[in-house]
C-alpha cells in the first residue's frame, strides 16, 4: 500500500519526540515536507529529516506529495494554518486545542465539513493501553455499577518558573495554552471515553500565582492564566465525578485517577502529570480484595507499536497514527476529528461559564 505523505507544519521539540519518529516507524505514513516560519530554521529541519524544508506554509499546502498536513505550532496560530490547509483540500492533523476559543473551533469545524475531507486532532491519551484497558474492565462489569470518579494531577507546567521568553506565552490567557484547555482537557478526554460525558458541570478556575519567574534572565511576567482548576459534575450516566488540576508540578502524586463502584475499584497513576504522555499503571481491586493492586495490561493493546515508542511520550500517538492507518484503510471514523474537537471545546466554554456564574452548566 503506498503510504500516506505527511507535511509538518512545526517541526520543533514536541513533533521531534512524537509525529516524526511514529511516521518514520510506520509502513501506513512517510514524511515528505516540513515547513516552519524561517527559512534557517526550515533548512535545519530539512537536512536533519532529508525531506522539502519550506518557509512558507502555502509552499507545503501547495506539495502534491503532501496528503495530510500536521499542525503542530502554538494554539494562537492553528486559525490561520488549518483554515489555509483545509482550502487546499488536504486532511489535517492538528494538535490539541483546535482553536483559540469557541469561536474559532466552530469556524474551524464548519470549513472540515465544507472542505469534505478528513480531520484529526491530537487527543491520544485515550489511546494509552491502561485507559483502553481500564475501559473494557468497566464495561465487562469489573467494578459493578460505577458510582463516581475523581481525577487529580499536574499542569507540570505553569508552575513558579519558566525557562524561556519563548514559552511565556503559556502564562497569557490570551494564547489558549491553559492549564485547563491543555492538561485537564486532555486528561478529561480519556475519562469521558471510558465513563461517559458530563450532564452537568459546575466549575472554580483560580488564579492561583500571579507571578512566574523566567529563569533565563530572572525576569518576572504576569500571569492570567487560571493555574488551579476544580470540576464537578454528574456524568450522564449518574455517577458523580470530581476533578482537580494544579499548575506546575506536586511533590505527591502527579496524578491519580480512581473509578469507584458497587462491586471495585480501578486506579490509574503516574509520575507525570499530563495523561497524553504519562507512562501510566493500572490497580484494581474487587470484591473480598482490601487494596488495588496491579493490573498488568495485554499486550495486544500494544499490537503494532514499535517497542521502541510504546514507552516514550509518543506511545500513544503511534497508537492515534495505528487507528487512523486502519480508518483510511477500511473507510471508517473513529479516530477524534474536528467535530469531536469541537464538542470538548464546548465543554470548555461551559467550565468557563460555570466559573464565571458560580451555576452548574448543562451539557446537553
Amino acid at each position: 500500500m503506498t503510504p500516506t505523505g505527511v507535511g509538518i507544519i512545526g517541526p520543533g521539540a514536541w513533533a521531534s519526540v512524537s509525529h516524526i519518529p511514529v511516521i518514520a516507524a510506520s509502513p501506513a505514513f512517510e514524511l515528505r515536507a516540513v515547513s516552519t516560519s524561517r527559512r534557517s530554521s526550515a533548512e535545519a529541519a530539512a537536512a536533519k529529516h532529508g525531506v522539502p524544508g519550506y518557509d512558507d506554509h502555502r509552499r507545503l499546502l501547495a506539495d502534491p506529495r503532501v496528503d495530510v498536513v500536521v499542525v503542530a505550532v502554538q494554539v494562537a496560530q492553528h486559525f490561520e494554518l488549518i483554515s489555509a490547509a483545509l482550502e487546499a483540500g488536504k486532511m489535517v492533523y492538528s494538535e490539541w486545542p483546535l482553536a483559540n476559543g469557541l469561536a474559532e473551533a466552530e469556524r474551524l469545524a464548519e470549513l472540515a465539513r465544507q472542505a469534505g475531507v478528513r480531520t484529526v486532532v491530537g487527543l491520544q491519551g485515550r489511546y494509552a493501553p491502561e485507559v483502553e484497558h481500564a475501559a473494557d474492565l468497566v464495561r465487562d462489569g469489573y467494578v459493578g455499577e460505577v458510582l463516581g470518579t475523581t481525577l487529580v494531577g499536574s499542569g507540570m507546567v505553569w508552575g513558579g518558573e519558566v525557562a524561556s521568553h519563548s514559552q511565556a506565552y503559556w502564562f497569557d490567557n490570551a494564547n489558549g495554552a491553559t492549564p485547563l484547555t491543555s492538561a485537564t482537557l486532555h486528561a478529561l478526554d480519556p475519562l469521558h471515553f471510558v465513563l461517559g460525558e458530563f450532564d452537568t458541570v459546575a466549575a472554580n478556575l483560580v488564579v492561583g500565582r500571579k507571578e512566574a519567574t523566567v529563569t533565563e534572565d530572572g525576569s518576572r511576567i504576569p500571569v492570567t492564566v487560571p493555574d488551579q482548576v476544580a470540576l464537578i459534575g454528574t456524568l450522564t450516566s449518574g455517577a458523580a465525578a470530581s476533578v482537580f488540576y494544579r499548575g506546575g508540578a506536586s511533590r505527591g502524586d502527579n496524578l491519580r485517577w480512581e473509578i469507584n463502584g458497587t462491586d471495585g475499584d480501578l486506579v490509574l497513576t503516574a509520575a507525570w502529570g499530563n495523561m497524553q504522555v504519562a507512562q501510566l499503571a493500572l490497580a484494581g481491586g474487587r470484591g473480598a480484595d482490601t487494596t488495588a493492586t496491579t493490573i498488568d495490561v495485554p499486550t495486544s493493546y500494544s499490537d503494532g507499536i514499535p517497542t521502541g515508542l510504546a514507552q516514550t511520550p509518543a506511545g500513544s500517538v503511534a497508537r492515534l497514527y495505528a487507528q487512523l492507518a486502519r480508518d483510511l484503510a477500511d473507510g471508517t471514523h473513529t479516530v477524534p476529528d474536528f467535530e469531536h474537537a469541537l464538542s470538548r471545546h464546548r465543554l470548555i466554554d461551559a467550565v468557563e461559564r460555570a466559573s464565571a456564574t458560580g451555576v452548574a452548566q448543562s451539557l446537553k
